[in-house]
C-alpha cells in the first residue's frame, strides 16, 4: 500500500480539508503547501501526482498524534525516516488511542478475523522473534474498519 494511499484514506475517512491536513504537518513542526497536499492526494495516474516520502507520512501521523493527544512536554523523538505498514497501525492505534480490543473489532467490521496474538506480532518491534510484517491487506482492511466506524457521514 502506498504512502498516498494512507493518506487518501484517511482525508476521506475524518473528511480532513486541506486546512486541517496541513495542520497537521504544521503540529509535527514542518511546513508544506496546499498544493504539496493537492499533488499527493491526486489519483496515480495524474501526470501532476507526487508520490509521498515515508519521512512526509510519518510527519503528517505525527502531527495526527499531537492533534488528538497533544504535544508531549518532553521534546518531540526524531521523525523517522522510513515507515512501514506495522508503523503506520502503531501510529494510528495512539493517534486515537485504539486499545487491541478496538483494533480487533476494526478488522471484524471490515470483515477480516485477526487474532489478538497475531495483533500482537504487528505491533512489536522488527527485533523480536514474534514480529511479523503487516501486509498492505491488513492495513487496507485496518483503514477500511476506521472508514466504517468512524466516516463522516
Amino acid at each position: 500500500m502506498t504512502n498516498n494511499d494512507v493518506l487518501r484514506r484517511l482525508r476521506y475517512t475524518f473528511g480532513y480539508t486541506d486546512s486541517k491536513m496541513i495542520s497537521f504537518f504544521k503540529l509535527a513542526d514542518v511546513d508544506v503547501s496546499r498544493a504539496e497536499v493537492s499533488d499527493w492526494l491526486k489519483p496515480d495516474e495524474d501526470e501532476a501526482f507526487v508520490e509521498l516520502e515515508d519521512k512526509m507520512l510519518a510527519v503528517f501521523l505525527n502531527g495526527l498524534i499531537i492533534d488528538k493527544r497533544g504535544k508531549r512536554e518532553e521534546p518531540q523523538p526524531e521523525t523517522e525516516t522510513y515507515i512501514n505498514n506495522n508503523d503506520v497501525l502503531k501510529k494510528l492505534k495512539i493517534a486515537f488511542e485504539l486499545k487491541s480490543e478496538d483494533i480487533i473489532e476494526l478488522y471484524q467490521l471490515a470483515g477480516k478475523k485477526v487474532s489478538k496474538h497475531e495483533l500482537s506480532s504487528f505491533l512489536r518491534r522488527p527485533t523480536q522473534p514474534q514480529y511479523r510484517e503487516l501486509m498492505d491487506q491488513y492495513l487496507r482492511n485496518f483503514l477500511y474498519g476506521l472508514q466504517l466506524k468512524y466516516k463522516k457521514k
